[in-house]
C-alpha cells in the first residue's frame, strides 16, 4: 500500500503542506535513497520521455527504463531467461525508492548546464535536500538498531540483527509492489491480455487480484 499511495501522491498532491511529510513517503525502503523532490521529478522525466507504456524512452532518457532492463532487453525467447531475476533487482535497490536507484538518478540529475558545467541549483537545492532526507534515514534506521539491541535487552553491537530482518521484509514488500506497478503493469504479455479481454471476462482472477492489492480501486490502477 505505500507504494501504491506514494504513486497516487506523485500524480496528485506532490507538494506537501508540511516539510516534515516529505520524509515520511518511503523511509523503511532502502538505507539511502532520493527524497521525496527527486522522486516527483524523475517520475515526471518518466512520463515525458515514454507516453506510450510499451515503448521506453520514445521522447528522451527515462529513469525508469532501469527497471525493465531485465525484462525487455530483448523480445527473443530467451529474454525470459532473465525475469525470474526481477524480484532480486528490485531487492537489491534498483527501483524509484531503492539505493541503486538512487545512484542512477544522481549521477544523470540535475542536468549540467552549458559547457557542461555543474547545475546552478545543484548546491543550493539539490544537494541539500539529498543531505537532508538521508540524514533523516540514517536517525531512523538507527532508531531500529537501538530497538534490536536496548530494546531486546541485547548489547548495542547486536543491533545489525533486527536492523537486517526489518529491512529484509520492508525489500520484500517494496519489491512485490514495484514488480505490480511496474514490471507487471507495463508488460507486453499482459497488455495483450487486457486488449483481448475488453469486457473483463476473467471475474474471479479479477476479485482475487482486487483483494491482493487491497481493493478493487487499485486493481483498477492497472487495468
Amino acid at each position: 500500500q505505500n507504494v501504491y499511495i506514494l504513486h497516487d501522491v506523485i500524480h496528485g498532491a506532490t507538494f506537501p503542506p508540511y516539510d516534515w511529510q516529505s520524509f515520511i513517503t518511503h523511509p523503511f525502503a532502502d538505507f539511502i535513497s532520493i527524497p521525496w523532490m527527486d522522486l516527483i521529478m524523475e517520475h515526471n522525466r518518466h512520463h515525458n520521455s515514454t507516453f506510450d507504456l510499451l515503448n521506453h524512452n520514445e521522447f528522451g532518457w527515462d529513469p525508469a527504463n532501469w527497471l525493465y532492463t531485465l525484462q525487455e532487453w530483448t523480445f527473443e525467447w530467451y529474454g525470459w531467461l532473465t525475469v525470474p531475476l526481477l524480484p532480486f533487482w528490485h531487492f537489491f535497490g534498483a527501483n524509484d525508492t531503492g539505493f541503486l536507484f538512487a545512484c542512477l538518478w544522481w549521477l544523470n540529475f540535475p542536468d549540467a548546464g552549458p559547457g557542461g558545467k555543474c547545475d546552478k541549483g545543484f548546491y543550493k537545492k539539490w544537494l541539500p535536500t539529498r543531505v537532508k532526507h538521508n540524514a533523516f534515514l540514517f536517525c531512523l534506521w538507527g532508531c531500529v538498531w537501538l530497538l534490536g539491541s536496548y530494546g531486546l535487552g541485547r548489547p548495542l553491537s547486536e543491533g545489525w540483527r533486527f536492523v537486517l530482518w526489518v529491512s529484509c521484509f520492508c525489500r520484500c514488500g517494496f519489491s512485490a509492489a514495484w514488480l505490480f506497478i511496474a514490471n507487471f503493469n507495463h508488460s507486453h504479455l499482459w497488455n495483450e491480455f487486457l486488449a483481448n479481454d475488453p469486457e473483463r471476462t476473467w471475474p474471479m482472477l479479477h476479485t482475487s487480484m482486487a483483494f491482493l492489492l487491497g481493493g478493487r480501486h487499485r486493481w483498477n490502477e492497472m487495468l
